[in-house]
């Protein structure tokens, strides 16, 4: 296999465990990965936290070394002194929006081979004048997606968004016959990319009891169920629409490999409730591989230095072997 570039790591909001986390991630050694955010804030951390770790600025992703106990940092915002822990602040999300926006950039040029991304905050992000509801909707802008999903993943279940950052009334006008299929579809992409050959998508439906033949609304009927059989059709293994309260233990007990919810929450609470240590986004669509830890800033713990790393480590994990899975593919492809 040829040589793969090094993931780019953005440290998310400085005010929250982003930093925390991303720096006790490097501590462990072992990382081929390179940190994309803030000297300054980086080295209040290490030295916070009382680390081993040196801070080495460089201009581009080849002049990394790779070092064990040293975060290879390219600096992609100007902050002259720590933003406040803890609280919301127009600096971090703008320092954050920044460094997702310069990694993006590293991705699409080659020179990191994914992206894995620490929490940022969307107020703070607001504060500072950027219209983004989220990682997801500047990942598809800038890295030039036409259709994006996210992809919630755990040891026991997988679930993938047909609606994301949309109130619940938009999201059930969002939730077309057009977004299913870009749903299903990418859950299928998705699962493969994760090594299963024929990935079994199960479809929820959006009302109880999937509509109960029309009885508690009718868009499992019109729009869903129609999505189901011409993602059939393309040859698909999907199925449903599945009541959103049973789909997810069936799941959990091996009758399907992925869940497509059609709401935020519907899909997020599963998945979460299960725990955060394990859990991880995944962005589907982009012509690159970003992944991140399924949990907040958590601002209520930044600077006591007990935020927990390994949802972060498990967010590298998936990245590395969707790297891998990606670069497989591509030399089987020009090899055909």
């Amino acid at each position: 296999m040829k040589h793969i570039a090094p993931l780019a790591i953005t440290m998310g909001d400085a005010s929250g465990i982003g930093p925390e986390i991303v720096a006790k991630t490097l501590a462990r050694g072992g990382e081929r990965a390179i940190v994309f955010g803030s000297r300054v804030v980086m080295e209040d951390i290490v030295r916070h936290l009382g680390l081993e770790l040196a801070v080495r600025s460089i201009a581009t992703p080849s002049q990394a070394r790779l070092a064990d106990k040293t975060i290879e940092l390219i600096e992609t915002t100007q902050i002259a002194v720590p933003p406040p822990l803890g609280m919301v602040s127009s600096i971090s999300g703008r320092a954050a929006f920044d460094t997702i926006v310069a990694a993006v950039a590293a991705a699409k040029a080659g020179a990191v081979s994914g992206i894995v991304t620490a929490p940022i905050n969307k107020e703070a992000m607001a504060g500072a004048g950027i219209g983004y509801p989220g990682h997801t909707e500047i990942l598809a802008d800038y890295g030039g997606a036409e259709r994006v999903a996210m992809m919630l993943a755990n040891n026991d279940i997988r679930t993938v968004l047909v609606t994301i950052h949309a109130s619940l009334r938009n999201a059930i006008e969002q939730a077309d016959f057009d977004a299913q299929m870009a749903a299903i579809r990418l859950a299928h992409e998705g699962g493969q990319a994760l090594g299963i050959a024929s990935p079994r998508v199960a479809v929820a439906g959006l009302n109880p009891h999937a509509g109960e033949g029309g009885l508690f609304g009718d868009e499992e009927i019109r729009i869903i169920g129609p999505a189901v059989e011409a993602a059939r059709s393309e040859g698909i293994d999907a199925s449903g629409p599945w009541p959103g309260d049973t789909v997810y233990m069936q799941a959990r007990m091996g009758r399907f490999d992925i869940v497509v919810a059609q709401y935020h929450d519907q899909g997020l609470i599963p998945v979460k409730y299960l725990g955060l240590e394990e859990g991880v986004n995944i962005t589907l669509g982009l012509p690159f591989v970003r992944t991140s830890p399924d949990h907040g800033t958590a601002f209520d713990i930044a600077g006591q230095g007990i935020a927990d790393p390994a949802s972060l480590q498990t967010a590298m994990a998936y990245a590395r072997r969707l790297v891998t899975a990606r670069t497989r593919a591509s030399e089987l492809e020009r090899t055909v």
